[in-house]
């Protein structure tokens, strides 16, 4: 019982780790890529920043992993078959999460080009521009989706064990299909639902304070499935 109260705590953190995270990559320290007058510009200059905004979103990145990790010996003994699912949607999101950070890390290189390009050779490199974008932007929405799926089922877990309370897990398992119902709008020429996010946020947050306080719910024998497999 200590172990999951412990364990709890360890997510809890490790949620307002990666929350800080990834608030940082995407709206500050990468900022760059998105503001006026576009990337092919902007990026040469920030160049350490961007660099720097890749090594901290591969560390958000592989926070859910360590999530995943820190709760499987709790999950496990509930339900085999949702701790394995959700290892390896936290694997997927973050194997795709470095294919994303390769692409932003191209899209400095073009700049960097562009910088020292003559007129006519950047008029040539304009017309890659929208390929370098879309090697970045695409992977970033797959695994947001993968992420989102990681969610679900984490708190498909908390709800089904209660290992948290119920109206907690079921708001997350709510936030985590607006979540990926707002990140998949691009893959059908659709921009990205943005106060769909607002749920998820809001619901992180609240677990994260609830399991540094609480931890997880003990109750030895309630909803335990040994024959999961």
């Amino acid at each position: 019982m200590e172990a999951a109260s412990r364990a709890g705590r360890i997510i809890g953190v490790l949620i307002i780790i990666q929350m800080i995270g990834s608030g940082m990559v995407n709206f500050v320290m990468e900022g760059p890529l998105s503001a006026a007058p576009g990337f092919l510009v902007n990026a040469s200059s920030h160049s350490r920043q961007i660099a720097l905004a890749v090594l901290l979103g591969l560390v958000t990145e592989a926070l859910w992993v360590g999530i995943a990790v820190t709760a499987f010996p709790v999950f496990w003994q509930r339900s085999r078959r949702m701790a394995l699912w959700l290892v390896a949607l936290a694997v997927v999101s973050l194997a795709v999460g470095v294919v994303e950070n390769i692409g932003v890390m191209s899209m400095v290189s073009l700049s960097e080009a562009y910088a020292k390009a003559s007129a006519v050779e950047r008029e040539q490199l304009q017309t890659v521009r929208v390929i370098v974008a879309s090697a970045r932007d695409w992977p970033h929405f797959i695994s947001r989706i993968f992420v989102g799926g990681a969610i679900f089922v984490f708190y498909g877990v908390l709800y089904r064990f209660k290992l948290i309370p119920r109206a907690l897990a079921g708001f997350g398992l709510i936030a985590a299909v607006l979540m990926v119902t707002a990140v998949a709008m691009p893959l059908f020429g659709h921009d990205v639902v943005f106060p769909l996010l607002a749920p998820m946020g809001l619901s992180q947050l609240i677990l994260a304070v609830w399991l540094i306080v609480k931890g997880f719910r003990s109750q030895p024998g309630l909803g335990v499935e040994p024959s999961d497999s």
